[in-house]
Formats: C-alpha cells, structure tokens, sequence
C-alpha cells in the first residue's frame, strides 16, 4: 500500500486549515485554558475538603459566619449570599442569550445581553469585596487561648452570640494603640483590639449571664457551650482578644478556615473580575461593528464560555464553603 504523502496534502495537514472537534483555533486553546484552571481549582477545593475533614470538629459553621445583609442589622444566614449566587447565574443567562443574538447578527441584542451581563459581574465582585471587609471586621469578637483555640461569648438569656462590646468593662490602661494616626506605627507591634484581655475578664466576671462556647461541635452539631462554672475556669486559657478574622487569627473558628476563604474566594473573584474586564472590552467592540464587519460574533461566544466556566466554579465553592 502507498501511504507516501503529496506535498499538496502535506500543506494541507500543516497550514493550520484543519480544525479539530469542528472548533476554531482560539475556541480550542480557550478550552485547553478553562481544563487546566478546573484542575487548579479543583485541587483547591480538594485541599479545602481535606482540611475540612481532618478539623471537622472544630470547623466553623457557615450559617453562624455569613449572617450579614448590606444596610440590615440582624442574623440573616446565607440570604446575601445566596443572592449573590443568583445574580452571577443570571448573568450567565444574559451570556447565553448575546452568544444566541450573535449567532442571529443580531447586534443590538447582543450589545444589550453583554451590558446586562457586565452590570451582574460587577454586582458580584463588589458584594464580594463587601463580603471579604465585613468578615475581615468581624462583630462579635472573641478570645484566643494559648493552643490557639477560639472561645465565644453567649448571653444564656437568649441564646445568641454576645459581643465583646456587650459585657466588658472600661478600664483605664496604658495602650498604645500601633497605627500611622497615632505616630507609633514603626514601632513592633500590630494594631489593638477594641478591648484587652483584662477589661473582657473583668466584664465577663461580673456578667454571670455570659457563658463561653467552644470551637468543638456537639452531637447536635452545634458548637459546646459551657455552664457558668466552666467558662469562668475556661476563661483563665485565654491569651488575647481576637475580633474579625485575617491570615492569622479568626473570630470565627479555625484559622484554616479564613486561610482557604481568603484565597479560594479571592482567586475566584479575580477570575469574575477578568471576566467582567474583558466583557467590557467585547461590548465596547460589539457597539463599533468589530464583529459585524468580520462576519462573525465568535468573540462573543469564547467569552462566553470563560465567563460560563466562572460561575461553574462559583457553584462548587458556594456548596463547599456556604452549604456543607
């Protein structure tokens, strides 16, 4: 058999005018890009789990952590972020739709479907960024023993989380508070709580309606909460006053927790704010007549997809963060 190859076919093979799978060159090096980020995610979320599993019973709960409403005080469990996770699926819709407008030419649609696409990026990167400052401020605040474990105030009057501002007393001390405003900020030392571990002891030894809960999950998989005579013993392992949570110390519970919030949330949020960038740049050629003068919106569509693979990622990280 002759399986000699012409110098025709040769050229034919290697000048770039086959396309495999029926797919473009870009669509195709933009697939081979979204296969090698869901490996990176996933060994992420891999890692997460992992943790999560060897620390469960000391594993924050998130229905105790994201409890905020922008301009709404009160405990409010996963509605923002719940309405977050609506706003980018629905910007995915908006993305179906100007890729479907596209393949139509239909251009005053797409220009629509894309602004309505951009307007849902942006909401969700800046409930994002509130989300990331309202967790980094924390509420609450709480105490820090020597093995680094975390312990929480509760009023047994009522049941809820009670604020360090609740119980503690004022008590005049001589603190030097390390910031730039107060001229000391070159000094050693990291910027003071609210309150020292002497004026929380105080307010919470003269408080007997405040008890102590522990990190450690209960069989009710609730966090422990300790009887007054518990918490007063607890109390003395404490070393210093922690409120909000950075790569350090959390209020919250495990400092793995804010570790893994921080940067998977925060890789995540740069991949919608890339998105919402490059969404720009596509609309603002969408209204030129870029893409009606080459014939094609297939631009359109490579986004498309990037922007289709972002809010895939979004629903593993809610599941794994928010609803596990």
């Amino acid at each position: 058999m002759d399986t000699t190859v012409t110098s025709g076919e040769e050229e034919k093979v290697w000048d770039g005018g086959n396309r495999p799978l029926g797919a473009s060159y870009g669509k195709l090096m933009m697939w081979f890009f979204l296969v090698s980020d869901a490996l990176t995610f996933s060994g992420f979320l891999a890692s997460y789990g992992f943790s999560r599993f060897k620390f469960i019973e000391t594993w924050p709960i998130a229905d105790e952590v994201f409890t905020h409403v922008p301009f709404f005080h009160g405990n409010f469990p996963m509605y923002y972020v719940a309405f977050m996770t609506f706003i980018l699926i629905m910007s995915s819709v908006t993305m179906v739709l100007a890729v479907d407008a596209g393949h139509r030419m239909q251009k005053t649609k797409v220009v629509w479907y894309m602004f309505l696409t951009i307007i849902g990026g942006a909401i969700f990167v800046g409930s994002q960024a509130w989300e990331w400052a309202t967790f980094i401020k924390g509420d609450y605040g709480a105490l820090e023993t020597k093995g680094g474990r975390i312990l929480q105030f509760v009023n047994a009057d009522t049941g809820e989380r009670a604020a360090l501002a609740d119980f503690a007393k004022t008590i005049p001390e001589d603190r030097v508070n390390h910031e730039r405003k107060n001229g000391v900020w070159y000094y050693e030392g990291e910027s003071l709580p609210s309150f020292s571990m002497n004026e929380v002891v105080a307010g919470f030894s003269a408080n007997p309606n405040i008890l102590i809960r522990t990190e450690t999950i209960n069989e009710e998989g609730e966090k422990t909460l300790l009887t007054r005579e518990a918490s007063l013993k607890k109390i003395k392992d404490a070393t210093l006053v922690v409120e909000g949570a950075n790569l350090v110390r959390n209020e919250y519970g495990s400092r793995l927790f804010a570790d893994f919030f921080f940067f998977i949330t925060g890789f995540h949020g740069f991949h919608v704010f890339s998105g919402v960038l490059i969404n720009i740049v596509i609309f603002f050629n969408v209204i030129l007549g870029t893409y009606e003068r080459r014939g094609h919106y297939e631009m359109v569509e490579k986004v498309g997809l990037y922007w289709h693979f972002v809010d895939l990622v979004w629903v593993f990280v809610f599941t794994f963060f928010y609803l596990v």
